[in-house]
């Protein structure tokens, strides 16, 4: 995942229906592999961890709106560009530095999403 919501989120909500993968929360709701996606039931995520799709997952944030690392596809597949940091009011969907993934990896990830 190279996006991230940074603090200077104003919790608008703009960024959430625009996410084709479900990979975007309200601070403090648990996540689900399964929304948005066609993962149910007990699934082995792309670096071998079992898990059910079904089972809520914690929050990484408590606070702002967040973005579960392992659904994020930046779009690719979908769009041209993120659709979160397009909608976004205030610039805080930006790129991760620190989580630089390849275009290979990210078309990887949304193809395993959505069963293609």
């Amino acid at each position: 995942m190279a996006i991230i919501i940074t603090d200077e989120c104003i919790n608008c909500g703009a960024c959430e229906p625009e996410c084709p993968n479900t990979a975007i929360y309200e601070g403090a709701d648990d996540w689900r592999y399964k929304d948005g996606t066609a993962l149910r039931g007990k699934i082995v995520l792309p670096d071998g961890t079992e898990v059910n799709a079904d089972a809520a997952q914690t929050p990484i944030s408590d606070d702002i709106y967040y973005i579960v690392p392992g659904k994020c596809t930046e779009c690719k597949g979908f769009h041209e560009e993120p659709q979160c940091a397009a909608v976004c009011p205030v610039d805080c969907c930006v790129p991760d530095d620190n989580h630089v993934e390849s275009e290979e990896t990210l078309l990887n990830r949304q193809a395993f999403l959505h069963n293609e």
